[in-house]
């Protein structure tokens, strides 16, 4: 009868406390470490599964609008591909005309730039005020607010008598009203907008925002 020894197998992972002893004493490797699955992640939504909607037109770039052109499910879609076509128009214009949105501070030799050589399409509005008149305050907060809601409409500020030498103080604030380097309207003192009631939309001063 020949020699032979049954060797037990545990669960794979496991060992016994005799091979712990004899990694201690260095007779065998380390134990290699437990096998763990990776961590599960959902997997992100095909777009091809994503309903073809408005929401689904709104949430593309205009790159990807314009690769939509050849789509055949919007060739099948009359609505969806007019929704497409309105949604890059606006997207295209959008990026093609300035945005502003804030009262710009400009000195002298910028007028011109910044003014008079404006596109035809921007109309422009400039503030001749001074520091420390109360009534140029109330007026430059009206076009800070109209700026913000207006910002395709160029608002431009300019010390006084950096704009037009020895402009008198009695005159402030003027506001004059610029298109393709033409004034088109001019307004001085603030009893044009409602005197010290002046408010953005509710005097004068927000008749103005029709420019835009």
């Amino acid at each position: 009868m020949g020699d032979y020894h049954f060797v037990y197998k545990d669960v794979e992972g496991t060992s016994t406390q005799w091979d712990d002893i004899q990694r201690k004493l260095g007779n065998l490797p380390p134990k290699p470490a437990p096998f763990k699955p990776p961590a599960w992640t959902p997997a992100e939504e095909d777009d091809g599964l994503k309903p073809k909607n408005r929401d689904w037109i709104d949430s593309k770039t205009q790159e990807e609008l314009e690769d939509l052109e050849d789509d055949r499910d919007l060739d099948d879609d009359r609505f969806l591909e007019e929704y497409r076509k309105k949604r890059l128009a606006e997207m295209m214009e959008s990026a093609r005309k300035p945005r502003f949105g804030s009262v710009i501070p400009i000195v002298g030799p910028e007028f011109v730039r910044e003014v008079s050589q404006a596109p035809p399409d921007i109309w422009v509005l400039v503030l001749l005020y001074k520091e420390g008149i109360p009534e140029c305050v109330i007026l430059l907060r009206c076009l800070e607010e109209l700026a913000t809601k207006y910002p395709a409409t160029k608002f431009v500020k300019i010390i006084s008598t950096d704009c037009i030498p020895n402009y008198p103080d009695r005159n402030l604030p003027t506001l004059l009203v610029y298109n393709n380097s033409n004034v088109k309207a001019n307004y001085v003192g603030l009893h044009h907008f409602g005197s010290h009631r002046c408010t953005p939309e509710e005097n004068q001063c927000g008749q103005l925002s029709s420019c835009s």
